[in-house]
């Protein structure tokens, strides 16, 4: 009699052990979700899946990227900082999430230092200077006499208030002197339309959105915020380079996972995602839509995130800007 009982004990367990092997092979290999702040068929978007099909490669796992827009990305940062899903779970936090967000908001449900764990930066959006066709200027020096001939001021576009354009924006007129007003829109496609259509005469749009258009001749770009001339636009002067000495200003955006993410996974994560960047496919992707792929290391990112947060927070406190 016991040894049967021992018997269906066994079979009892072996029968629970084949039925738990399914369950336990498909938590291992279930796909990876990658949120995004924002919505589909933007850049922040594309650099997403382009770096995610690179990455499921390396790491073996599918990645599957949820797009989750709204409220300058803290939707998106309150429901990846409240996830316990660790190692299955990534996060494109941007200049918005980590380094804006703090000062332009009075309350955020998650917290940008203590939330997230840094794996490593994707890429950079740089911004360039463009105006309308009407304003007669073909660089910066040119804009510049232009501006100040006009007693009304200049007004300039953006993408949204608090936004990478309307900070560099602020940033601008600071440096300059110039009387500018800063007009809102609700992304950087309608403000590049009323640039175009001479509703507006001036921006600092990222070049994911405006280079078409610069291209096509519908836009004039008079200089490049970043410290280097850009890869597709080489004829393309800094601003740096034509008198606006160290002005450097661009859209970024970095992989993060919640914080208690553990480290053997971090440094997995990231290893995968220095691979995918350094890969000539998705260098080529990116240059395409002139995003610079950055790589480095979780602390590299932490360290060039906690200094734009000051820098940026600096810029906003000063201007007394707020969203809510």
């Amino acid at each position: 009699m016991k040894s049967n009982t021992l018997t269906r004990r066994r079979l009892a367990h072996l029968a629970l052990a084949i039925g738990l092997a399914p369950a336990l092979a498909n938590a291992q290999n279930k796909p990876i979700e990658w949120v995004v702040g924002y919505a589909a068929g933007g850049g922040s978007d594309a650099l997403a899946r382009t770096v995610a099909e690179a990455m499921s490669q390396t790491l073996n796992r599918a990645i599957i990227v949820n797009n989750k827009p709204g409220a300058a990305t803290n939707i998106a940062a309150d429901y990846v900082a409240k996830s316990k899903d660790y190692g299955n779970i990534l996060f494109t936090a941007d200049f918005a999430t980590l380094a804006a967000n703090p000062s332009l908001f009075s309350k955020l449900p998650y917290d940008s230092e203590k939330d997230f764990t840094p794996v490593g930066m994707l890429g950079r959006f740089p911004l360039m200077a463009v105006v309308n066709l009407n304003v007669p200027a073909k660089n910066y020096k040119e804009f510049l006499a232009w501006a100040k001939s006009r007693p009304e001021g200049v007004n300039f576009a953006s993408s949204g208030l608090g936004s990478p354009q309307h900070l560099a924006g602020e940033m601008f007129k600071e440096r300059t002197g110039l009387t500018m007003t800063h007009v809102a829109y609700r992304g950087g496609a309608p403000a590049v339309m009323d640039l175009i259509g001479g509703q507006v005469p001036f921006a600092l749009m990222d070049t994911a959105t405006v280079q078409q258009y610069v291209t096509a001749g519908k836009v004039r770009a008079i200089g490049v915020a970043s410290l280097e001339r850009l890869k597709n636009f080489p004829e393309v002067p800094t601003l740096s380079e034509q008198g606006l000495t160290g002005f450097d200003a661009s859209a970024w955006q970095g992989l993060v996972v919640p914080a208690a993410t553990p480290a053997a996974t971090v440094a997995a994560l990231s290893k995968s995602l220095q691979s995918a960047l350094d890969s000539t496919a998705v260098k080529a992707r990116l240059q395409a839509l002139s995003i610079e792929p950055v790589p480095g290391t979780p602390k590299q990112m932490s360290d060039y995130v906690r200094s734009e947060r000051e820098r940026w927070g600096k810029l906003i406190v000063k201007n007394n800007i707020k969203v809510d």
